[in-house]
């Protein structure tokens, strides 16, 4: 089989010829390519036509998502982007055949379709040597954030609690500390009201984050042999139905607790009892000022799944940081919900909190997906 691919080799050269703006483009665009993404969009609408395409709809979409990454904030932005530079990218179908493809033929029914087309891609480049370890956790971060938009004339804006107005999207990330930080696994936009502890979204978009793993890699509720998967959530995760529906799909669950006057009553019981142990770092050192310890005999959690325990961590605030109410015995005071059991993690307690504390690199997550393109739906 002879090898190709949309443009020439990239070279990198310094000698200030042949300079074109906007390359690194061209190999996100050719990593589109490479891992199928392209061919199985194409076979995902291939039905939305009644004749031959001039431009293969999955070499349209994978223009549209370059070009969003890119900093385009609408359909013109591909052909502004790409110009004049058609040597260095490829031809770009026009106006009306990238605007067609999103307004008309990634329909209801055919959205399931790209999910299945992206999840594809993502076994080919795991395949190919991207994959974590097989061995080790999967860890899923979830978590909401505000897309403000400027104008209400987009489908679905609303005002939010932050008293801004646009979208209140839904997303989980895989946290890949060992590669750029992490991957995008799914989303939901919803609109800018939307709730944040929404049972139903956080279910779907578990489903879908699921979805989009390789299947060698995906839970097995009645398989004790399957991959380890953990989902990763502030407070607003924390409700009785998503932590059953992530019972019910294999998916072990951290979820931010919610501290409430019988756990500051149990903060309080475990201080007077000196039953508080040192927090950890990263690399096992001892985290000075910070404190962690179990409550789930003190604390009633008959509501939860079977075997779900109840971690809190205390803190000496950082110089200035005001206390709450909520806080403890001068302490800033936490909580996690998880159904690891005891000894799985390294560490113990310590090890637990950790983890659950490694659930704050979403934020770069979040911030990585905003500056390449999820500010500009």
């Amino acid at each position: 089989m002879k090898g190709s691919a949309g443009v020439s080799r990239v070279k990198v050269s310094a000698d200030g010829h042949g300079v074109v703006s906007h390359a690194g483009v061209g190999m996100l665009r050719e990593v589109a390519d490479l891992t199928g993404l392209s061919a199985q969009v194409t076979a995902a609408l291939a039905d939305t036509y009644k004749g031959r395409w001039i431009h293969a709809p999955g070499d349209v979409f994978a223009d549209l998502v370059a070009a969003v990454a890119d900093g385009a904030d609408c359909v013109d932005g591909a052909g502004q982007l790409w110009g004049d530079r058609e040597q260095a990218f490829g031809p770009v179908g026009s106006t009306t055949t990238l605007w067609r493809l999103v307004d008309g033929r990634i329909d209801a029914a055919h959205l399931p379709r790209i999910r299945a087309a992206r999840a594809h891609a993502r076994e080919q480049a795991w395949a190919a040597g991207a994959a974590p370890d097989h061995d080790g956790w999967l860890h899923l971060d979830v978590d909401a954030t505000i897309c403000v938009d400027h104008s209400d004339n987009k489908e679905n804006a609303a005002a939010t609690w932050k008293k801004t107005f646009g979208f209140h999207p839904l997303l989980v990330f895989l946290d890949r500390p060992d590669i750029a930080g992490g991957e995008a696994l799914a989303g939901l936009l919803r609109a800018g009201n939307a709730g944040s502890n929404t049972t139903a979204d956080h279910i779907s978009v578990l489903e879908q984050a699921l979805a989009s793993l390789p299947v060698a890699f995906r839970p097995g509720p009645d398989n004790p042999d399957a991959p380890k998967v953990l989902i990763r959530s502030d407070s607003a995760g924390a409700t009785y139905g998503f932590a059953a529906a992530c019972r019910a799909a294999g998916v072990g669950f951290s979820l931010g607790a919610t501290i409430t006057a019988p756990v500051r009553d149990a903060a309080e019981m475990l201080t007077a009892t000196n039953s508080w142990y040192p927090a950890i770092e990263t690399d096992g050192g001892i985290r000075e000022g910070a404190w962690v310890a179990e409550a789930t005999e003190l604390v009633d959690l008959t509501k939860w799944p079977p075997g779900t325990r109840l971690i809190l961590r205390k803190e000496r605030p950082h110089p200035g940081a005001q206390l709450t109410f909520t806080d403890s015995d001068g302490h800033r005071l936490t909580g996690f919900l998880t159904d690891t059991a005891d000894g799985v993690i390294p560490g113990q307690l310590a090890g637990l909190e950790l983890r659950h504390r490694q659930h704050a690199r979403v934020e770069d997550r979040i911030r990585q997906a905003k500056a390449t393109g999820l500010r500009n739906l």
